[in-house]
């Protein structure tokens, strides 16, 4: 049962380090343009299968990065799609 624990308490950290949401302020306006593009064009490859296009006032811009967390690790996800794809949600 502790191994197990620990094993839960390891994967949360690690998780946490990894999937950090990156800050607009850190990226350009080219690289944020990139990515909301590429996130328009990832939305039917990952999201369109089980959802409806969401509204664009739907969530607010931090509740994006909760939700893209948890699908990406539904829907196997790379870092890079997920990042995408949460830039494109935000920017709607």
């Amino acid at each position: 049962m502790r191994k197990l624990f620990i094993a839960i308490l390891l994967a949360a950290v690690t998780l946490g380090s990894v999937c950090r949401p990156v800050s607009a302020q850190t990226m350009s306006k080219d690289e944020k343009r990139r990515l909301i593009l590429k996130g328009a064009k990832l939305w039917p490859v990952y999201c369109n299968q089980c959802h409806n296009p969401r509204p664009p006032g739907e969530k607010a811009p931090y509740e994006w990065d909760q939700e893209i967390m948890h699908m990406r690790m539904l829907g196997n996800m790379p870092a890079d799609n997920a990042r995408a794809l949460v830039e494109y949600l935000k920017a709607r």
